[in-house]
């Protein structure tokens, strides 16, 4: 891949809007969080290679570090994109949905499509590869997860308020089971659609004590 040279106005047609500098910025980073997002997903954090990404990315290495200390602040960085990009794609419809249940189906669905991209792996792969360890990365990573786990138990306890799940064992223990259905099924699955849907909204149900 060429590597990309900032200009002022690179790519812009005669009369158009000229970019800032700002926003040349934003889009470089842009930029290079996804290629690190899925050189994480693809290879984890002790495989990757800050040149290889900025490559991927179409810039240097050098416009990497102007904008990004090392590795760790790069991973944090691209770790905190796919948040956002998750919560957009997939929270976004889970919080307009009113039934808790259909909310958890609807998040398990959204959950999968996202799963096609090739940055939806990041999360696990540093999940496994910091287990265990009092690092930043591994507590960022954990506390994303349990941010995913509480909301899902919330969700658990108002369906059962609501009479649209059933009663059974603890909302969290629920909620931990769901989100496991949720992760296996859907990267075990990525990319086989349009089956993938179905199967693994069917997967996620059982845990919630619903028929499929």
């Amino acid at each position: 891949m060429p590597v990309r040279k900032e200009r002022a106005g690179d790519g812009e047609t005669p009369g158009a809007h000229r970019s800032t500098q700002a926003e040349r910025r934003a889009r470089t980073r842009n930029a290079l969080l996804e290629s690190a997002a899925r050189g994480l997903s693809r290879y984890g954090y002790g495989n990757l290679v800050l040149e290889q990404v900025a490559r991927e990315a179409g810039y240097t290495r050098g416009a990497l570090y102007h904008l990004f200390k090392g590795k760790q602040e790069l991973t944090l960085a691209a770790s905190e994109w796919v948040m956002e990009t998750w919560n957009e794609e997939v929270g976004r419809p889970v919080e307009q949905e009113t039934d808790p249940a259909t909310a958890l189906l609807t998040l398990a669905r959204a959950h999968t499509v996202f799963c096609r991209r090739d940055i939806a792996r990041i999360a696990i792969a540093l999940r496994v590869e910091f287990s265990g360890q009092d690092h930043p990365i591994g507590r960022e990573v954990e506390k994303g997860y349990e941010l995913l786990v509480g909301r899902c138990a919330r969700l658990v306890e108002a369906g059962r308020r609501a009479g649209s799940l059933p009663d059974g064992p603890p909302a969290r223990d629920v909620a931990l089971a769901f989100v496991g259905a949720l992760e296996g099924t859907s990267i075990t699955l990525a990319g086989r659609t349009p089956h993938d849907e179905s199967l693994v909204a069917a997967a996620v149900a059982g845990t919630l004590g619903l028929t499929p």
